[in-house]
């Protein structure tokens, strides 16, 4: 069984895996948007971000490699009435934008080993307009700990010295790790090691 599938394998039920309602630091950052603005939500799942963010006026792009995923996040976005760009695609085989998006949201994206999250926060800078801000939002490698959702895989997970190095070109705004209880769905419920980044593009794109 690859990744993919497993993912559609867990994703395969009629609930949402991880609720419908948006991340609770989503709602906390969103404000730094502005109604008509160009988002990605990468690794988005059943599309409880990007449907909120396009329920505020956003333009939003979406892409998950499950394609049983992406089709519950296309019917929710029907149910709330929201129109979303979704790709049925992994980081590696993602169509990414280049300098044309004003922000990147990026919410428990823990499935890259090492190299390849190196990559993938690479494709997010050059993503990015400049000026336009990355939301990353995940679990510390402290939620081995609690066992309430993530991979049990400490290289997956993330630790401040390690994101602010692997982030470069972009600027760091605030970091905040914090332990708090998370009700999403049944996919993660429970006290949880969270970390919080907001990340600004300072440089140009690599051609």
């Amino acid at each position: 069984m690859t990744a993919d599938q497993g993912w559609d394998q867990r994703y395969c039920g009629e609930d949402y895996l991880f609720g419908t309602e948006p991340a609770a630091f989503l709602v906390r950052e969103a404000g730094r948007f502005e109604a008509g603005q160009r988002v990605l939500c990468v690794a988005d799942g059943e599309g409880r971000n990007s449907a909120w963010l396009a329920s505020r006026g956003l333009v939003v792009d979406a892409c998950d490699p499950s394609p049983v995923a992406v089709g519950k996040a296309e019917r929710l976005a029907r149910e709330r009435g929201v129109d979303i760009g979704f790709a049925v695609a992994g980081v590696d085989d993602y169509a990414w934008p280049l300098a044309s998006v004003d922000g990147v949201v990026a919410v428990f994206v823990q499935f890259a080993p090492p190299e390849q999250r190196r990559v993938m926060f690479r494709r997010m800078r050059d993503a990015l307009v400049p000026g336009g801000t990355l939301l990353l939002h995940g679990y510390r490698v402290e939620q081995l700990e609690y066992g309430t959702g993530g991979p049990p895989i400490a290289s997956h997970l993330y630790t401040e010295d390690q994101l602010r190095a692997e982030l470069d070109g972009l600027e760091i705004e605030s970091v905040r790790e914090y332990d708090a209880v998370v009700r999403e769905g049944t996919g993660h419920v429970g006290m949880s090691a969270l970390i919080d980044v907001v990340a600004t593009r300072t440089v140009g794109p690599e051609i």
